[in-house]
């Protein structure tokens, strides 16, 4: 066969999937159970009195965008029901304008999608619903403008509510939230994009390239953005991910207790030159982190001393009457705290350290026990290393 025509017929095959068995289960599942339940409320709803349209055809086309692909931007909430309105409105009206039905047909569905372009709510199966309305049958048409309400709402509003619950409890969120990744850093209330999104792939370079291709994707432009981050992520973590938490961090990890006077972890601070120390337990886990930053936002806390009094009052004791109590390092310091494993990869840490802004990181093993410390000065020589040794 000719190579030019071998390539072409290639193009017929199907591209490879990368779902798993439960994925493809939990799609099937979700199909079943949305127009099962759809197709009985409306009926009890309802009745007889949309004859045997109490469950139209597109609904099945919907139940593959809302159960199969959740997170597309066609199988949201506004684009299957102003999708579906729109198309039905503007079957109904083709019928009642138009008496050829062929050419009612391509006029509704040339029509709704027009109009799903312009109210952003394409939704493939809403064609359906369009010529549905067109080439219905006598039962159809004799409903008019109630077949807009009843059954194409009813099943449409009755379709996201199942997709809803259905998805959000198998772990699919439902409506899908696009990885708006530049607002992770909105903290500092400035215009400028995390550290890891001002070098490589920016979001201006997604969009010059998105307006060049001129055409409707299946993936929200929040999602695409991320995997495109995350690719080049995975080419580095390729190239330098050999390199793990435990080659570069810091074993020797000075620490404290929940029950220690904030007097005396402030000494190990400044003893140490450190401006963390992770808190750990009796079994080594860590239960936490204290700063010096935490140290400032609890003087700040108080409103009746100046600030420099407020933090004298707990770091210094000589200041302190006997009937002051030694306040602890449980009662300020960070609880939630994130933690590398010592196997792990440093370029995992990269979109911590610089987007979090986190200057240090505790490491633990597989038994969950802290057994190192890794700063932002360890990840940058380490890096370095690597850069200097690719030239």
């Amino acid at each position: 066969m000719h190579p030019l025509l071998s390539n072409w017929l290639r193009r017929f095959l199907p591209t490879q999937g990368y779902v798993d068995r439960y994925e493809r289960m939990r799609a099937s599942a979700g199909a079943l159970f949305g127009l099962v339940l759809t197709g009985s409320v409306t009926y009890l709803m309802l009745g007889d009195t949309v004859g045997t349209a109490w469950l139209i055809a597109p609904m099945g086309a919907s139940s593959v965008l809302l159960f199969g692909v959740p997170s597309s931007p066609l199988a949201q909430p506004w684009s299957i029901i102003g999708g579906n309105f729109v198309a039905a409105v503007i079957g109904v009206t083709c019928v009642k304008l138009i008496d050829a039905p062929v050419v009612a047909a391509g006029v509704a569905a040339g029509l709704s999608i027009g109009c799903m372009f312009w109210f952003r709510c394409i939704h493939p199966p809403s064609g359906a619903v369009a010529l549905t309305a067109v080439l219905g049958g006598p039962a159809v048409h004799a409903m008019g403008y109630e077949f807009v309400l009843a059954p194409v709402m009813v099943n449409s509003f009755l379709m996201v509510l199942m997709a809803l619950f259905y998805n959000n409890a198998t772990r699919r969120t439902y409506p899908h939230h696009p990885q708006a990744l530049a607002e992770q850093n909105k903290k500092h209330d400035t215009a400028d994009p995390p550290p890891t999104e001002r070098t490589g792939i920016t979001a201006q370079d997604l969009d010059e390239v998105l307006k060049r291709y001129n055409q409707v994707f299946d993936i929200s432009r929040g999602d695409l953005e991320a995997i495109m981050l995350q690719t080049e992520m995975q080419a580095y973590r390729r190239k330098v991910g050999a390199t793990r938490c435990a080659d570069i961090m810091s074993k020797d990890v000075v620490t404290t207790e929940f029950g220690t006077p904030l007097a005396e972890a402030w000494l190990q601070l400044q003893r140490h030159d450190l401006t963390a120390l992770p808190v750990i337990d009796r079994g080594r886990h860590v239960i936490g982190i204290i700063t010096k930053a935490d140290y400032l936002a609890h003087a700040a806390g108080d409103t009746h001393a100046g600030l420099g009094q407020r933090l004298a009052h707990f770091i210094k004791p000589s200041q302190m009457s006997h009937s002051d109590k030694h306040e602890v390092v449980g009662q300020i310091m960070t609880r939630e705290v994130v933690t590398a494993q010592a196997t792990q990869s440093i370029v995992d840490l990269v979109p911590l350290m610089s987007d979090r802004e986190l200057h240090q990181v505790p490491v633990i093993d597989d038994k969950q026990q802290l057994v190192g410390i890794l700063s932002q000065s360890d990840l940058i020589a380490a890096l370095y290393e690597h850069t200097m040794a690719d030239r």
